[in-house]
């Protein structure tokens, strides 16, 4: 069964990368450490930054990012103190290293979910994106974390470079268990944005190949989860600044509302003295109030190459926001 995961005013779902370094050098890395630091965050911070959102905390979920977050030698506290808080769910994304006997350190009752990421079904074409040797270590990672009783998941970014291998994935997802499956789409921040924007992926391309995948991976009972990107003719444009509550936060303060503007300094709010602040106007905010044909505001701005236009000048279709997603259920 497919059914697509609206917006919620109800769930609070934070992202909260408490370093942005890491051991990889991933080719599509999003982390820009000129707008989001290059600190690690020291534990009372990450737990007052926490707090902040401690009076929604029972509908909140909060998911630990970096960089690789198992490089942080106080993660263990900081998933512990999510759990005291009243969040719901704690997720650890993980490139599979688990770095500082991370699965030692916490429990499966603590950590609802280790989400790997995998960006290749095959070792050659995940080591060109994420490096020599990657590929192994994660699905060692993986096993390990199975063998200790924690639920795993894992994400697959597709990009023209390994769409061609996204089918293959299902047997490696049955083999190593995976209860969840999440297909995310690549974006032109980081690494993606510094040189040319070949690595996203045609419409055409995207429809023909990760619906159908998702439906067949979903048929072996695991759940699949992968943007929309593309809206119907008779869909609506939501944009998830002004129907949900998303938070990305980063080491250097910035929390924005919309991963689409992390390459930029139009964050809405700030931590500041451990308080989470709104920031001056011109910010994020004040661009999900606009409405332009082709749907999303910010991904005309920053990648525009997902767009067609006629030859009247009209887009042939919108673009829908990167939090709108499709969930493809077990079975």
């Amino acid at each position: 069964m497919k059914r697509t995961v609206a917006f919620s005013r109800d769930a609070v779902n934070v992202f909260f990368h408490i370093l942005t370094g890491c051991n990889l050098r991933c080719r599509h890395c999003y982390i820009n450490p000129d707008q989001h630091g290059r600190n690690q965050l020291p534990i009372d911070v990450i737990e007052n930054w926490l707090g902040a959102f401690s009076g929604k905390a029972g509908a909140a979920n909060v998911i630990f990012l970096g960089g690789e977050p198992t490089l942080h030698p106080e993660l263990a506290a900081a998933v512990r103190r999510a759990r005291a808080l009243g969040y719901q769910s704690v997720t650890i994304d993980t490139n599979g290293y688990l770095f500082n006997d991370i699965l030692d350190r916490v429990t499966p009752a603590e950590v609802d979910y280790f989400s790997f990421s995998l960006d290749g079904a095959t070792r050659r074409t995940n080591d060109e994106i994420r490096g020599e040797g990657v590929y192994d270590t994660c699905l060692s990672g993986i096993r390990k974390a199975r063998a200790r009783g924690f639920e795993v998941s894992l994400i697959y970014t597709v990009s023209a470079l390994n769409i061609h291998e996204l089918e293959s994935m299902a047997p490696i997802l049955a083999d190593l268990g995976v209860e969840r499956f999440f297909i995310q789409v690549i974006g032109i921040r980081g690494k993606s944005a510094e040189g040319s924007h070949h690595l996203q992926v045609p419409r055409e391309r995207w429809l023909s190949v990760v619906p159908p995948v998702a439906e067949r991976i979903a048929d072996m009972g695991i759940t699949v989860t992968y943007p929309k990107v593309f809206l119907a003719p008779d869909e609506p444009f939501l944009c998830a600044g002004l129907c949900a509550e998303n938070y990305f936060i980063f080491p250097n303060g910035r929390v924005y509302r919309c991963p689409l503007c992390e390459d930029f300094p139009y964050h809405a709010l700030a931590f500041e003295a451990d308080r989470l602040v709104s920031t001056p106007r011109l910010n994020e905010s004040d661009f999900f109030q606009l409405r332009i044909p082709e749907g999303c505001v910010m991904n005309r701005l920053v990648q525009p190459d997902n767009l067609a236009y006629g030859e009247d000048g009209r887009p042939l279709y919108q673009i829908a926001c990167c939090m709108l997603k499709e969930e493809v259920l077990k079975g």
